[in-house]
């Protein structure tokens, strides 16, 4: 895949990003299909192919089960095939199935260092702050970015941005951080504007939920292709994040994004 700047951090980003939620969790996800883990010998598998197929980005995040201390494993003696992003501020209980949040500065440092370490890895490319919907707050009375970058400043984390969920959010965290990463689909286009800022600002944006968690719906005969489209043809995305463990459909779309790209 031909790989894009992320904003103007100097880091190229393949178009599609392996998310690897599927790697460490299954309770508590909105997603069409229930699944299992896939094995050790699996997980690897499908890292091989992503990178066989120019992927060179995954995303992953304390609130993802064990997906952080499988990837630390898996990418031992390969960190610098990859670019890494991780997340703070969301923690998942796997004994209640549910998540609870805390941005204190104590709390973000200690996520940070504990992520460096699952991962084994020296620094974290990109590290989001995971935002429970109170996105003002959790930039302004917490100072959750703030701390990113005195973290960035130390050469812990390469760029700071944050995972938003509202068009104010968004276009703080543009303001005060690297890059964003937001939901943007054929169903929901609410934060368009935050992409377009995003573009104009020479920011890096990452994509969340670009199928709908597996819920897509088009009339297209192929909407899968169409989202790519409509998602790779903004100027403003860096890279759409596709959480899957199924190497038929990781290397579908794939296919799908070079063909939306090419278009």
């Amino acid at each position: 895949m031909d790989l894009r700047d992320f904003g103007t951090t100097g880091m190229r980003v393949s178009p599609i990003a392996l998310g690897t939620v599927k790697f460490g969790r299954t309770a508590g996800l909105k997603l069409s299909k229930p699944f299992q883990l896939p094995s050790d010998a699996e997980a690897a598998s499908l890292l091989a192919l992503a990178a066989d197929l120019g992927i060179n980005l995954i995303d992953t995040a304390p609130a993802y089960g064990t997906s952080e201390e499988r990837l630390g494993e898996l990418l031992k003696g390969q960190r610098d095939r990859w670019l890494i992003c991780s997340k703070a501020g969301e923690e998942f209980d796997a004994a209640t199935g549910q998540s609870h949040y805390v941005f204190s500065r104590e709390h973000i440092t200690a996520s940070v260092e504990r992520s460096l370490q699952r991962l084994g890895t020296d620094r974290l490319d990109i590290v989001l702050i995971h935002s429970n919907g109170d996105d003002l707050d959790v930039i302004d009375r917490f100072g959750a970015l703030d701390t990113l970058e005195r973290l960035k400043a130390e050469g812990k984390i390469r760029a700071t941005g944050m995972s938003t969920k509202t068009i104010a959010g968004g276009l703080r965290a543009l303001a005060a951080s690297d890059c964003v990463m937001v939901t943007h689909n054929l169903a929901y286009q609410g934060e368009l504007p935050v992409i377009n800022a995003a573009a104009a600002s020479g920011k890096g944006v990452l994509i969340k939920k670009p199928l709908a968690s597996g819920h897509v719906v088009s009339q297209s005969d192929d909407p899968v292709a169409e989202s790519f489209r409509m998602i790779l043809g903004h100027p403003g995305v860096s890279s759409l994040v596709v959480g899957t463990i199924d190497p038929h459909h990781l290397a579908q779309n794939v296919e799908a994004a070079n063909r939306a790209i090419a278009a």
